[in-house]
C-alpha cells in the first residue's frame, strides 16, 4: 500500500514535469500593442520633403505645415525636379527672358499629369514647393518662380527650416 501511494505520487510528479513548457503570449501581446500605439501616436503628421545634401535651407518661425506639392530643389550647380536634374544653374542664369524654358517644360509635363489625376479625384490644383539653398542668388530664385507660374502652378511655396521664435 505504501509502495502504491509512492508510485502514484511519482507518476503524478513525472506527468507534471514531463509536459512541454508553454509560452505565455498575453504579456508579449501587451508589449506589442503598446509599441504599436506608441508608433502611431508619435508618427509625424507633416509631409517630409526630400532633401539633398547640397541644399541648405534657410530658417523660419512659420507655424503653417506644408501641403503635398511638386518639389523643385535648387542648389549651387543644378535645378532638380523630384530629385531628377532638369537644368544647370549656369544655363538658367544665361537664358534670356524672365523664366527658364527647360524648367518650364518639365513643370508643364508634371502639371498635366497632376491635373489629370486631380480632376478625377476632385482634388485642388497642384502646388509647387521650391527648396532653394540659402546662398542662391535672388535672380535665379525669381526665374524658378516665374517658370512655375509659366507652367500653370498658381501657388508656390518656399521651403524653410522651422526654428523657434526665441532664436529669431
Amino acid at each position: 500500500m505504501i509502495a502504491a501511494r509512492r508510485a502514484k505520487r511519482m507518476d503524478r510528479k513525472h506527468k507534471r514535469f514531463s509536459r512541454s513548457a508553454g509560452i505565455n503570449l498575453v504579456s508579449l501581446m501587451d508589449i506589442f500593442t503598446i509599441l504599436v500605439f506608441f508608433l502611431l501616436v508619435n508618427s509625424s503628421d507633416g509631409e517630409v520633403l526630400p532633401t539633398h545634401r547640397s541644399v541648405e535651407l534657410p530658417e523660419s518661425i512659420s507655424e503653417e505645415k506644408p501641403r503635398p506639392t511638386v518639389t523643385i530643389m535648387v542648389n549651387e550647380e543644378n535645378i532638380l525636379l523630384h530629385g531628377k536634374v532638369i537644368a544647370s544653374v549656369a544655363t538658367v542664369l544665361t537664358e534670356t527672358g524672365g523664366y527658364s524654358e527647360s524648367l518650364s517644360l518639365a513643370l508643364e509635363k508634371q502639371n498635366s499629369k497632376l491635373r489629370n489625376s486631380a480632376n478625377s479625384k476632385g482634388m485642388p490644383a497642384p502646388e509647387a514647393t521650391i527648396m532653394g539653398d540659402k546662398e542662391i542668388p535672388y535672380r535665379l530664385l525669381k526665374k524658378v518662380m516665374a517658370s512655375c507660374t509659366q507652367a500653370g502652378f498658381e501657388r508656390i511655396s518656399l521651403a524653410v527650416l522651422q526654428k523657434s521664435p526665441e532664436e529669431g
